[in-house]
C-alpha cells in the first residue's frame, strides 16, 4: 500500500512514529556502543593489572626481553608466572622476534601470533588490544612489546558477549515498545491536531450538499489551523454577501424591468388592436414605445456594467486623473449644452482602471446636469486623487442622503425623471474597487456636492 492511499491522519501518525523510531534506534546504537566500550574498558583494565602481576612474578624481569623461562625435567621450557589465572581462557605466553613462543607451564593452548606480534617482539610500537578466538571461545588479548620478546595475556570475553547480547535484546524490546507507543501517541496527536481540518471538511461538505453559505466553523486560537478556519469563515461570509447581493440585484432588476415591460406591452397591444387610431395618437404611442425601449436599454447596460465590475475587473495602470476628467467633462458639455461646466483640475496621478474611473466621473456629471436648471453651473475639481462635483440644483433631502448610492434607489423627487437608479451605485462600486469611497452632502448655498475618493494617488503629478 502506498502512502497516497492512506488518510492524512494515518500519514501524520506514520511520520511521527517513523521519526520516533529513528530517534530510538539512534539512541539504542549509542547506548550499545557506550555499554560495549565500558565492558571492554573493564576487561582491558583487568588485563593490564594481570600483566603487571606477571611481570612482577618473573625472576630477573626488567622488561619482557629479560624474562628467563624455567626448565622442566622433560627438557622443555615454560613460564612460571605465579598468581592465579583469570578464567579458563586466561593464557600467558612469551613471543620471540622469530615467531616462536613460550607458554606457561602445563598449558597446551596458545594465542595467535601475527606479524604485528612479531614486530612488537622487536620493540616496535606500544601495548595494544586485540580480539581472538581459541577453541571456540572469544578472548581479549593484550600484547606488551619488548626488546627481544613480547608478552601476551588473554582473558575470556564470552561474559562480555553475553552481556552485550542481553543489552541488545533489551534495547530491541525497548525500541519496539517505543515505536508502538509513538504510533499510538502519533494517532492521538494527529486526531487532536486535525480536529479543525475535520470541522472544515464537514463544513465544506455541508455547504456543497445544501448550498447553505451561512455555515461557519469555530475558530479559537492563533495557530495555523485556527487562522485557516477564520479565513474559511471570511470566505463563506464574502460568498454569502455576494450571493445576497446577486439575489437582491436580480430581484431589484426584475422589479425595475417589470414596469417598463408592462407599459411597453400595453402600448404595443393598443397599437396592434386599434388600426384606425388617429395619426397624432399613434405618433404619441410610438414615441412612448421608443422612450421605454431607450429606458430599458439604459437599464440593461448599467446592469451589465455592474456585473462586469464585480466579476471581470480590468487591468489597472497609471492614470493622469486630471486629464481623464477633462475628457469626460468635454463629452458631458456636448451632451448637456444647456449646462455650464466649470473646472479646476490640479495635476494628479493614481494607479487604476481608466475606463471604469471615466464611467464613474461621467455618472457624477450626468447626475449633476440632470438636477441643474437650464443655464445652471456644475463645478468640477480634481485634487490629490479626488474628484469633487457640485451642482446648483435643489439638493438632496437629508433623509435620502444615506441611500443615494444604493442600487435602484430613487428618491420621490427623482422618480419623475428618467433613470434607473444604478448610476450612482456604479460610482460607489468603482470607488470601492479602487480602495476609496464616495460621499454626498448638501452644499452650502444650495445644490449637492459629491466627492469621489480614489486610493493609490501619488499627489501632484507633472504639470
Amino acid at each position: 500500500m502506498s502512502l497516497g492511499n492512506l488518510t492524512f491522519r494515518a500519514r501524520l501518525a506514520l511520520v511521527a512514529a517513523g521519526a520516533v523510531a529513528l530517534s530510538v534506534l539512534a539512541a539504542s546504537f549509542v547506548v550499545w556502543f557506550v555499554v560495549r566500550g565500558e565492558l571492554y574498558r573493564q576487561v582491558d583494565g583487568a588485563l593490564r593489572a594481570r600483566a603487571a602481576e606477571v611481570v612482577n612474578s618473573l625472576s630477573g624481569f626488567s622488561g619482557p626481553g629479560s624474562i628467563h623461562p624455567e626448565s622442566q625435567p622433560n627438557g622443555k621450557t615454560c613460564l612460571d608466572v605465579g598468581g592465579s589465572a583469570v578464567g579458563p581462557s586466561a593464557y600467558v605466553q612469551l613471543v620471540r622476534s622469530d615467531g616462536s613462543s613460550i607458554r606457561t607451564c602445563g598449558e597446551t593452548g596458545s594465542l595467535p601470533i601475527t606479524n604485528r606480534t612479531r614486530q612488537a617482539a622487536k620493540g616496535v610500537g606500544g601495548p595494544y588490544f586485540t580480539n581472538a578466538k581459541i577453541s571456540g571461545t572469544r578472548v581479549r588479548v593484550l600484547t606488551v612489546p619488548g626488546t627481544n620478546a613480547a608478552l601476551q595475556l588473554s582473558r575470556d570475553a564470552s561474559e562480555v558477549d553475553m552481556t552485550l547480547h542481553r543489552v541488545t535484546l533489551y534495547l530491541i524490546l525497548i525500541a519496539a515498545g517505543g515505536i508502538l507507543v509513538a504510533g499510538g501517541l502519533g494517532l492521538a496527536v494527529a486526531r487532536a491536531a486535525l480536529a479543525p481540518v475535520r470541522r472544515l471538511t464537514q463544513a465544506t461538505e455541508t455547504v456543497t450538499e445544501t448550498g447553505d453559505l451561512s455555515e461557519r466553523i469555530e475558530a479559537n486560537g492563533e495557530d495555523e489551523l485556527s487562522r485557516l478556519a477564520a479565513s474559511f469563515n471570511t470566505m463563506l461570509a464574502a460568498l454569502e454577501e455576494s450571493d445576497r447581493a446577486k439575489r437582491q440585484l436580480v430581484s431589484d432588476a426584475s422589479h425595475e424591468l417589470r414596469t417598463p415591460l408592462t407599459s411597453l406591452r400595453t402600448n404595443i397591444e393598443v397599437l396592434a388592436r386599434d388600426r384606425n387610431m388617429a395619426d397624432d395618437e399613434r405618433e404619441k404611442l410610438l414615441n412612448d414605445v421608443v422612450s421605454q425601449l431607450s429606458e430599458m436599454t439604459a437599464l440593461v447596460t448599467e446592469l451589465v456594467e455592474l456585473a462586469r465590475g464585480e466579476t471581470h475587473p480590468e487591468q489597472a495602470e497609471d492614470v493622469r486623473l486630471d486629464l481623464l476628467v477633462a475628457e469626460v467633462v468635454a463629452r458631458a458639455q456636448r451632451d448637456f449644452p444647456q449646462i455650464e461646466f466649470v473646472t479646476d483640475l490640479q495635476p494628479s496621478e493614481l494607479h487604476g482602471v481608466p475606463n471604469t474611473i471615466a464611467r464613474a466621473v461621467s455618472n457624477l456629471l450626468d447626475n449633476a446636469a440632470k438636477w441643474s436648471p437650464p443655464g445652471g453651473k456644475v463645478e468640477v475639481a480634481v485634487l490629490d486623487g479626488q474628484v469633487v462635483v457640485r451642482d446648483h440644483g435643489p439638493g438632496i433631502e437629508e433623509d435620502d442622503l444615506p441611500y443615494v448610492f444604493d442600487r435602484f434607489y430613487r428618491s420621490p423627487a427623482a422618480r419623475k425623471l428618467p433613470g434607473s437608479g444604478l448610476g450612482l451605485a456604479i460610482v460607489k462600486q468603482v470607488a470601492e474597487a479602487h480602495g476609496g469611497g464616495v460621499g454626498a452632502e448638501r452644499a452650502e448655498g444650495g445644490g449637492t456636492l459629491m466627492r469621489l475618493r480614489l486610493s493609490g494617488s501619488n499627489g501632484a503629478g507633472p504639470a
